[in-house]
C-alpha cells in the first residue's frame, strides 16, 4: 500500500512518497522514507507524529493513503505568545486616543 512521510521545516517541506506492506505501522514507514537520513536532527523519542494533523504513536496501524507527519517541537509556548499580543494590544489602545488629532 502507499502511504506519505511528511516533514517541515521553516524554508522545506518534503512529503515522500513510500510503499509499505499492509498492516505497517508509522515508525516503519518512516524508517522506509528516508527521511532520517535526509535530516538527522529528526529523533523519534523527542519528535511527535501524526497522521493527517492528529497526534499519533509510532506503533499505529496506517492504511492506504494515510500521511505521517512528523513534527518539529514548538520554539514558543503558544499562550505565552497571544498573553503578549493581547499586553501589547492593550497598550497600543490607551496610547491610541492621541493620534486621531
Amino acid at each position: 500500500m502507499m502511504v506519505e512521510v511528511a516533514y517541515a521545516l521553516p524554508d522545506q517541506q518534503v512529503i515522500l512518497p513510500v510503499k509499505v506492506a499492509k498492516g505497517s505501522n508509522a515508525e516503519t514507514a518512516i524508517m522506509q522514507s528516508g527521511v532520517l537520513a535526509k535530516f538527522p536532527d529528526i529523533d523519534l523519542a523527542v519528535n511527535k507524529v501524526g497522521i493527517f494533523g492528529k497526534l499519533t504513536k509510532l506503533d499505529a496501524e496506517l492504511r492506504h493513503l494515510d500521511r505521517v507527519e512528523i513534527y518539529r517541537p514548538l520554539i514558543a509556548d503558544p499562550k505565552e505568545v497571544r498573553r503578549q499580543r493581547a499586553a501589547e494590544g492593550k497598550v497600543m489602545k490607551k496610547g491610541g486616543g492621541d493620534i486621531a488629532e
